[in-house]
């Protein structure tokens, strides 16, 4: 599978939808041009197949020792490359439990391992690096944070590069606004409005009555 077939399915799916003319509000109270739920992806199997062998063959490519999973969002797709790849799997969590073991990372230990953590969404990258915080902790060493999808926002990759943290995605953001120009998703101006959204998300969304 090819990163723009990744964005085409993206599309075909649901799994993300474009409206700059009228704005999604994330939880955070943000105004965005772009929903994004990869959820959608486990529901097509011949998709999600094509997925999980292109985020196989990718984790491969470093020699993992374990396989881990954002919770909650990036545990489906660990465990089918784990299994892929005859692996041992973990999950993690962006914060340590509040009760019983107050555990962060779940499964076998990860101590000395090397580790591939799948992640299906980078929007800031906040989470995601919680998560590497996590595992660094308990001794494993973080080879890559490999995702379906990322915004592409500049939060992000500047947090990725101060957390020396190697990202990987399946598709980008500009390929999947090509392949929704293509598709007739975007037109006019709307292509330029995502542009501006990407370059700086706060001052877009401020401009449309966001946080």
């Amino acid at each position: 599978m090819t990163q723009l077939d990744l964005a085409a399915g993206l599309l075909d799916v649901g799994a993300v939808r474009l409206s700059p003319r009228e704005p999604f509000t994330w939880a955070s109270g943000l105004k965005a041009p772009i929903y994004c739920d990869n959820r959608q992806l486990l529901g097509d199997p011949a998709l999600r197949a094509q997925i999980v062998e292109a985020l196989a063959q990718r984790a491969a490519e470093v020699r993992p020792t374990l396989i881990a999973g954002t919770s909650t969002a990036g545990i489906p797709w660990a465990a089918l490359v784990a299994d892929r790849l005859n692996l041992p799997m973990s999950y993690v969590r962006p914060e340590p439990k509040k009760h019983g073991m107050g555990r962060q990372v779940e499964g076998p230990n990860t101590q000395g391992h090397r580790v591939v953590l799948l992640e299906d969404l980078i929007s800031t990258g906040g989470s995601s690096l919680k998560c590497v915080e996590g595992l660094r902790a308990e001794g494993a060493e973080v080879l890559e944070i490999l995702a379906l999808f990322s915004y592409g926002l500049p939060v992000a990759e500047a947090a990725f590069t101060a957390a020396n943290v190697s990202l990987r995605v399946l598709a980008t953001f500009d390929e999947l606004a090509q392949r929704a120009e293509a598709k007739g998703i975007l037109v006019g101006d709307d292509r330029a409005s995502l542009g501006e959204w990407r370059r700086d998300a706060g001052a877009w969304s401020k401009a449309r009555g966001g946080a």
